[in-house]
């Protein structure tokens, strides 16, 4: 029924776009003829609205991979560094956080874990929305900030690394069949916020695939019981993801292995010291204003992803910036 309804808007909309194109083109000729400049000046600013909706449509109908409409989770790891690298993962998870709240989509946090100073250990977010992991599935990868460090008492500028996993939620239509012999179930106390309850009691779950070493924690209840059904549910999201992957390496042969979070393996840098440029590595897509999309504004990056995956055309190596 969701893909239905999906289809059916879709198909509603085209239909929509082209009436409205024929109506406002005749409503722009008869204004003509009759030389009544305000008909013509509604009727073209009509076709202007029409042009940013047929592009929304054009770029949404990009979105319809085999689990591009359901929900996503996002987890966020910093690379070697130590703070330096904490720190940044807090920076990218904060990121997510604002683009999903500007989409209205609904966040839960399933897992964090404080870094020693600052930043983060690793995150992960369930991320709620029409399509969430359609759009979120072109951040996957490692992401370079090159800064003049706040922790350096010397002022010197450092660079540093943290990935990006994003796999989907799949729900109760998709049946993926895991032998519970092949997991090893761990409970532990919860790290980070959650008061004395939380730290007191050993409510948070870690599952360990053996035969695929995928690896899941969820802390994010204070209910071992609930942790534990959203850890299953984190884990038959990886495995499926990883079915998902392996399909789409087979027919499109994707050469975007998993690698090392550090040099060579990024896809994006931001870069805030000397100059001010943020440079998706695959697409060549920039902004010159990082902070605006560190604060969120992501879409027009992951739109060139999404374009170049449907259409290609793009350079498969493009100069890092430093």
């Amino acid at each position: 029924m969701r893909e239905r309804t999906s289809l059916e808007d879709a198909m509603s909309g085209v239909v929509r776009i082209e009436r409205d194109l024929k109506d406002n083109l005749e409503l722009i000729e008869l204004g003509e003829m009759e030389n009544d400049e305000s008909v013509v000046a509604e009727a073209e600013k009509a076709l202007n609205a029409l042009k940013e909706e047929a592009a929304r449509r054009q770029l949404e109908a990009l979105i319809s991979g085999e689990a591009d409409s359901f929900d996503t989770f996002l987890e966020v790891h910093p690379g070697a560094g130590g703070t330096e690298s904490q720190d940044w993962a807090e920076m990218l998870l904060r990121m997510y956080t604002r683009w999903s709240e500007r989409r209205g989509f609904k966040i839960e946090v399933v897992d964090h874990q404080n870094g020693e100073q600052a930043g983060i250990k690793s995150a992960t977010l369930q991320i709620k929305g029409h399509n969430a992991f359609g759009w979120l599935k072109t951040e996957a990868g490692v992401h370079r900030l090159v800064r003049i460090s706040p922790f350096d008492s010397n002022a010197r500028r450092q660079t540093s690394f943290a990935s990006i996993m994003v796999y989907p939620v799949i729900d109760d239509s998709i049946k993926i069949e895991i032998n519970e012999s092949d997991v090893r179930t761990d409970v532990m106390r919860s790290g980070g916020a959650g008061g004395q309850h939380v730290n007191k009691t050993e409510s948070a779950v870690r599952l360990v695939h053996n035969p695929t070493g995928i690896m899941v924690v969820s802390q994010g209840d204070r209910s071992q019981h609930k942790n534990r059904a959203t850890a299953w549910d984190m884990l038959r999201a990886k495995l499926y993801q990883r079915e998902l992957k392996i399909r789409e390496e087979a027919a499109a042969a994707d050469q975007a292995a998993k690698t090392d979070i550090g040099w060579g393996h990024q896809i994006r840098s931001y870069v805030l010291q000397p100059y001010q440029l943020v440079k998706d590595l695959r697409t060549g897509y920039t902004s010159t204003s990082p902070q605006d999309v560190l604060d969120g504004d992501l879409d027009g990056f992951m739109e060139a992803t999404l374009a170049q995956r449907a259409y290609g055309g793009a350079d498969e190596e493009i100069e890092d910036v430093d």
